[in-house]
Parts: structure tokens; C-alpha cells; sequence
């Protein structure tokens, strides 16, 4: 004969399944990935002990301040994120939660995944070199150049390859800096006909220029309002859609003179 359970016998019983779910929920890998502010570098100079622009068949320019390629630092694509994971990350200013899809490609390996993210990072290094030659009105056939950024993957830095390349061979046009001097920052896809394409988790790259010393972002257009939902304190944002653009904006802000965009 079956005995009757007590009132806290039976709370506890039922208690154990909403336990249980709970705690699948909470240590169950989602289909998310955390991101937070990445490394950046200076295309001007050296990282890793290598120069990142190398320029041959042509002269080429001392030049001051930094043109700063910025990135976001994500998990591993195969990295076990969990319910607790994604709450932590939720409120804090410095990390993202992203759809796993928007930052890796689904259905790849991490071999993969690794290769294709390569794959991008040459084809950005080649329009960055085509739109910068075409700008300046020089043949590829008599100028090369060698983009060499060890660990970063992706086409985000295509815009400031472009930019670091003009800014050795050419500056301003008229015997100045790109730069100013300033710590400038930026990111964007490049095409060889200049045109400025959106990259994503700008939040976040615009606490690492910060960190890294930048008091200017470019920042492609669109992604105007997404730059400013966590922008740092004492960093201008300058939105762009072309190289022609940004140039025109960088020798404004340079000179003084002219107006300079603003998101």
C-alpha cells in the first residue's frame, strides 16, 4: 500500500524536474558568442616585429601619428557558452553577446573557419592596395606592397590599409600627414573603387582605440549609431562611405579647414 506523501514531501518532489531544467538551462552551450574590445595596430608601424605596410618601386614618406586598425576579441567558434555565460556579458559595457552566425560562418570547422577568415584578410589587403594606387594614380605594375598583420582575420581592416598605404607614399597631397600627429582609429571594409563597407561590433572597437590612446574614429556611416551607444569619452567620431571621403575628412580635420562629418 502506497503511503500518502506530506506536503513538503510532495513540494519536494515536484521541486526536482523545475531543479533540473533549470540547471540544464544554465550550463547548456547556446548558440552565442561573447565578444569584448580587441588588440589594435598601427598601420604605420611595426607589430609583432614586423612593419604591417612594406612599399617597393616607389618612394615613400616619413610620417608622425598612428592610423590604429581596431578589432573585436570573440570566443572560439567551438567554445561552450552557457545561459550564465550570456547573463554576465548582457550587462556589462565592455562585451557582447552575438548570434553565433553573425560571427563565425555555421556548418564550418574551425579549420574551416580559420581559413576562410584568412581568405577575407587577403582579399581586403588586396582592394586596400588597388583603391589606394587608383586614388593615387599609380600602377600597380611599377608599385608593390606588402600587408603583413599576424593573428587578425577578417576584411574589417580594409579601410585603414588604404589609408596607411596613401599616407606613406603620399600624405595630405601637399607635404603633410594624414594624420596630424593625432592617434587616429578606425574600421571598415574597403572595395578597389573605395567604396566603404559596414563590419560590425563597432561598440566595442571603439573601447579599444580609446585604450589604445585614439581621439579619432572613422567609422563606416551606417554603423553611425551603433558607434555612439557606448562611446568613450573624448573620442570623435567621423562617419565615412568612401576613400574619397575620408580623405577629404582626415585633410579637413588636419588643416582646419573645410568641414569635417560628424555622426
Amino acid at each position: 500500500m502506497l503511503s500518502r506523501l506530506t506536503r513538503p514531501q510532495a513540494l519536494a518532489v515536484c521541486a526536482l524536474p523545475v531543479v533540473a531544467l533549470v540547471a540544464t538551462a544554465l550550463f547548456a552551450p547556446l548558440p552565442f558568442a561573447l565578444a569584448q574590445p580587441g588588440m589594435t595596430a598601427n598601420v604605420l608601424g611595426a607589430n609583432k616585429g614586423a612593419e604591417v605596410i612594406t612599399i617597393s618601386g616607389a618612394k615613400t614618406r616619413a610620417t608622425s601619428g598612428q592610423l590604429r586598425m581596431t578589432t573585436i576579441e570573440a570566443t572560439g567558434p567551438d567554445t561552450h557558452v552557457s545561459l550564465g555565460d550570456v547573463f554576465d556579458s548582457w550587462f556589462r559595457t565592455d562585451r557582447a553577446v552575438m548570434p553565433h552566425d553573425a560571427v563565425y560562418p555555421s556548418g564550418q570547422s574551425v579549420k574551416e573557419i580559420e581559413k576562410h577568415n584568412t581568405a577575407q584578410m587577403k582579399e581586403s589587403q588586396d582592394a586596400a592596395t588597388e583603391a589606394a594606387l587608383n586614388y593615387l594614380k599609380l600602377g600597380n605594375d611599377k608599385v608593390e606592397v606588402t600587408l603583413k598583420l599576424a593573428d587578425v582575420g577578417g576584411p574589417s581592416a580594409g579601410l585603414l590599409f588604404t589609408l596607411g598605404i596613401i599616407d606613406k607614399l603620399d600624405g595630405d597631397g601637399a607635404g603633410g600627414d594624414l594624420t596630424g600627429g593625432r592617434t587616429i582609429a578606425g574600421t571598415g571594409t574597403i572595395d578597389a573603387d573605395g567604396t566603404v563597407g559596414a563590419v560590425g561590433g563597432v561598440a566595442l572597437k571603439t573601447q579599444a582605440a580609446k585604450r589604445d590612446g585614439a581621439t579619432v574614429f572613422l567609422v563606416p556611416e551606417e554603423e553611425c549609431s551603433d558607434a555612439k551607444a557606448e562611446l568613450p569619452k573624448g573620442l570623435r567620431l567621423i562617419p565615412v562611405t568612401s576613400l574619397k571621403g575620408a580623405m577629404s575628412a582626415l585633410t579637413a580635420l588636419e588643416s582646419g579647414k573645410g568641414s569635417v562629418p560628424a555622426c
